[in-house]
């Protein structure tokens, strides 16, 4: 009997897309086949680093240094704060410095054109770069230019990118949501300005990705910062927790896909 394809849908967050993490894991530990993954900033860092051949446990291990002062580069702001070198070194050393279509497991990157509001789609070329406009938070992050485009954050056109991930050619999607809108969030950064006004202007899109998705994960970790590498373990384990809380729907939806196709043919 055929299988399905299996696509992951990994949206943006800031340090809650740690979460994705757990769900994988759990995915992983079910033998639920991952046969493409689709990802916006956060969830883009997270799929190129799976895909690339670094097993779950030494991700995990890996999240647990992730620290800001290992990729901020503070440059004189004129399009951004964060210059982005260091983290785009991290990236290649990470990922081996591989091409997108060298990896164990086909992936899209999601970045946003800024100048004409356009969703552009790697699936070839240099990870580092690809991540590198992918996670590019407008004011934050000076954006990142790649072929006379200037590149910033995936999720301000697609936080999470179910319809990337459907034209790879998944029959089955499956989405995370780690950036879900907290509210009376104590405001004191630019940062927090700006992430929490990225979430408002996504909350609709994402009532709509959840329709057009066949599972979507929202493992609840609004209440830790999106700009602190802290709690990552905590934040991780609720990835965990609520994908357990959905492997016999992705079960079902499994032998739903299966029993048509055996009708089909």
């Amino acid at each position: 009997m055929s299988q399905p394809k299996i696509g992951l849908a990994l949206g943006s967050g800031g340090a809650r897309g740690f979460a994705h993490l757990g769900v994988i894991k759990i995915l992983k530990q079910e033998g639920i086949p991952i046969d493409f993954i689709a990802g916006s900033s956060m969830g883009a860092l997270v799929a190129a680093f799976y895909a690339a051949g670094s097993d779950i446990d030494r991700l995990y291990k890996l999240s647990k240094l992730f620290k800001r002062k290992y990729y901020l580069d503070l440059t004189v702001p004129k399009m951004g704060f964060v210059a982005g070198k260091r983290i785009k070194e991290l990236i290649h050393m990470f990922t081996h410095g591989k091409m997108i279509e060298e990896l164990d497991i086909p992936i899209a990157i999601v970045a946003t054109d800024i100048k004409s509001g356009d969703k552009v789609i790697f699936r070839t070329g240099p990870i580092a770069e690809a991540v590198r406009a992918s996670i590019s938070i407008p004011g934050i992050f000076v954006p990142e230019k790649i072929n006379n485009r200037l590149l910033v954050d995936g999720g301000v056109v697609d936080r999470i990118p179910v319809s990337v991930v459907k034209d790879m050619g998944a029959d089955i999607v499956i989405a995370v949501d780690v950036a879900h809108v907290k509210q009376d969030v104590e405001i004191t950064s630019i940062y927090d300005v700006i992430m929490q006004s990225l979430d408002i202007l996504q909350m609709e899109l994402v009532e709509f990705r959840k329709v057009a998705s066949d599972i979507m994960i929202r493992p609840r970790v609004e209440k830790y910062s999106s700009r602190a590498f802290t709690n990552i373990e905590e934040m991780i384990t609720i990835g965990e927790e609520e994908a357990r809380q959905n492997i016999d729907a992705i079960f079902e939806c499994i032998d739903t896909w299966k029993e048509k196709h055996c009708e089909e043919t």
